[in-house]
């Protein structure tokens, strides 16, 4: 037995190391346990690394002001919106890219990648400089109070500002992922995130040289960081070991590939524009009941985001799985890869959630002793975890529909969970029934509970098998 444990142990390694150096790249044929392994490791930990730095983030920021840590909430609230544009780009480009590889269409692949980077970039320039000129008004339109946007507009300049640096990140990484190269993004992060975690102290607090510069700090090593990672993403994109290389003469306008690529990216932009703005109008009613339980209410989000990132690595494995079947003309293997990364993502999310239930105000603790912020932070984890196994299906299903370039179906899901259901809930059960913060955190729960039953019953259906991308 023991023998064989360690045969067992020896193997899995193996697949580890296979995994995170990114020598697998065939998932259209063999064991879809082995396929659906290898790119969930590095896609685990590379969102493992992005939920590290926001924890690390927020306990540096925790340790500047309340308003600090309700700044980092207003503004990130904000520019997911933003980036609703650019998590829809990215999806297309994980689809479309997947697709073209699993069709052994190289060229395809790479005339996708660089049209997806353009129109990336164009959104982050407009963006930036609405952000850089308007971080003031931003914070304001979100119910801060003119002492909130005294101390923390730097962070929303900067951080909007140089949105380009978290923009292309995120993008590129899509298009490695869509081609298999899912360990390239893991690295990528790992640089990115790592360079920000030893900045932030620096730029915060103000070591050496370098002044304090408080909340706005955190911002600044942001853009440092990640834009460091971009520049190693290009180089690997143009003189790498990826699937797709690129060459100076790739990069021109292809309007045919850039308008299929907005064609399939605009359900994903509808889809997180849905997501996202619902995200913004529960952090509204929150900011209702002041600066401390909005920062209880920014912490338990980041503290999930540590264990949903994980989830949403296990997620965009199933959309390259489902997306490189369907090149392949592989129906039947996509659904079961789904079936399968969903049951593996519910065992993971069932042990958090345990965690959650009994630990979570001595969690939420370690980051702010404010005895209310630590209430609401605590009763948020808590709440939102009892629906942490239907979420975790939830998400990979979803996911599998954009990997097939399905982006319109989990955009009417989520428009029937987020819009007709949970903001209506959302704003009863804390406004009009005076149960405060804890109506919202309900709201959320049950919503994420209907957008999975809705998204598996529709994926049963299987309409998105015969989606052309």
């Amino acid at each position: 037995m023991t023998h064989n444990n360690t045969l067992t142990f020896k193997k899995l390694f193996q697949y580890f190391i296979t995994a995170v150096t990114g020598k697998e790249t065939e998932f259209t044929a063999g064991s879809i346990r082995k396929a659906i392994f290898m790119l969930s490791i590095p896609m685990i930990l590379e969102m493992m690394m992005e939920s590290i730095f926001a924890i690390v983030d927020i306990a540096y920021v925790s340790q500047v002001s309340v308003n600090a840590v309700a700044t980092i909430g207003l503004t990130e609230s904000v520019i997911t919106l933003v980036y609703a544009v650019a998590i829809g780009l990215s999806m297309a480009a994980t689809a479309v890219v997947a697709r073209r590889i699993g069709e052994k269409d190289i060229q395809g692949a790479r005339e996708s990648a660089v049209q997806a980077i353009l129109l990336g970039i164009l959104v982050a320039v407009l963006v930036g400089i609405l952000g850089f000129l308007y971080a003031r008004e931003i914070l304001a339109l979100m119910g801060a109070e003119q002492d909130l946007i005294d101390e923390g507009y730097g962070y929303t300049k900067w951080l909007i500002g140089g949105n380009i640096t978290i923009l292309l990140l995120f993008l590129i990484n899509a298009i490695f992922r869509g081609a298999g190269d899912a360990s390239i993004a893991m690295w990528t992060l790992v640089l990115s995130n790592g360079l920000n975690i030893i900045l932030d102290p620096i730029f915060i607090f103000g070591w050496g040289p370098i002044p304090e510069f408080g909340v706005m700090g955190a911002a600044i090593a942001t853009n440092i960081g990640r834009g460091t990672a971009v520049l190693f993403q290009l180089g690997i994109l143009f003189f790498g070991w990826g699937r797709i290389k690129l060459a100076a003469k790739d990069v021109v306008l292809n309007f045919k590939v850039m308008f299929n690529l907005v064609k399939v990216s605009l359900g994903g932009i509808a889809q997180f524009l849905i997501g996202t703005s619902s995200w913004v109008f529960l952090m509204r009613i929150i900011s209702e009941f002041g600066s401390e339980v909005l920062a209880g209410y920014t912490i338990a989000i980041r503290v999930m985001l540590f264990t949903l990132m994980p989830s949403w690595g296990m997620s965009n494995a199933a959309a390259t799985l489902v997306g490189q079947n369907l090149g392949a003309k592989q129906p039947d293997r996509a659904e079961t890869s789904v079936w399968k990364t969903g049951k593996y993502n519910a065992y993971f999310m069932a042990i958090v959630s345990v965690i959650y239930l009994f630990f979570a105000k001595t969690i939420v603790g370690w980051f702010n002793d404010n005895p209310v912020v630590i209430e609401n932070g605590g009763l948020c984890l808590q709440i939102i975890a009892a629906g942490y196994i239907f979420y975790a299906y939830g998400m990979v299903v979803t996911q599998a529909f954009n990997g097939a370039g399905d982006t319109g179906t989990p955009t009417k899901i989520n428009l029937v969970a987020f819009w007709l259901f949970q903001l209506p809930v959302a704003y009863l059960g804390a406004i009009t029934f005076n149960l405060g913060a804890m109506g919202v955190f309900i709201a959320i729960t049950t919503a994420e509970v209907l957008l999975a039953i809705i998204a598996i019953v529709w994926f049963k259906k299987g309409n998105w098998k015969r989606v052309q991308v």
